[in-house]
């Protein structure tokens, strides 16, 4: 019986590319995500822990973290293309697609939830015709979850484009939305 020489996929587990070559090439990509992923990772890869930082930086610039982005990040940290995707799709805070141009994230944590939260989301879901992790057809308003943005006391809590509001009912909610909207006419 004629054995066969096992093969291993390198390029899954990262170690077979990446380093100062591969970075080069990237920051030299005609794709404009892989190259802005490329600048973030030069001048973050060398801190201690730099995957979540690096995906912070690529999601800050570019609206999300593409697809083409990952393989770049696992080259240049040394990991494989799954742990890099696998960080991803742990945090909901990380996207693969833009948000919309208004960002809702409504807190879904006990104290918001026991102080009517649960009703605020269905408002939420209802008033812009969409779930979370999804964006209106108009392409206004990204629904996200979050939990907990620390106004437990002042609960259910909302953010709308970075500004958190406390106390918040359908009604306060319905004219967030309408002066978001008016706002970005």
């Amino acid at each position: 019986m004629r054995q066969r020489e096992a093969k291993s996929d390198l390029a899954s587990t990262g170690g077979a590319r990446g380093g100062p070559m591969a970075l080069d090439a990237a920051q030299a990509s005609a794709s404009p995500a892989v190259a802005a992923t490329a600048r973030i990772l030069a001048r973050l890869k060398d801190q201690p822990g730099p995957l979540l930082p690096v995906l912070h930086a690529v999601q800050h610039e570019l609206g999300c973290i593409p697809a083409e982005a990952v393989q770049t990040i696992a080259e240049a940290l040394n990991l494989s293309r799954a742990e890099v995707h696998g960080v991803i799709t742990f945090y909901p805070h990380f996207r693969g697609e833009p948000a919309a141009r208004h960002t809702l994230e409504v807190c879904r944590a006990e104290a918001c939830q026991a102080m009517g939260g649960e009703q605020l989301a269905a408002h939420a879901r209802q008033a812009l015709g969409c779930d979370f992790h999804a964006s209106t057809g108009d392409g206004d308003f990204t629904l996200e979850p979050v939990y907990c943005l620390g106004l437990c006391a002042q609960s259910p809590a909302v953010m709308l484009d970075g500004q958190p509001h406390a106390r918040v009912t359908p009604a306060k909610l319905d004219r967030l939305l309408h002066r978001a909207r008016e706002a970005g006419q």
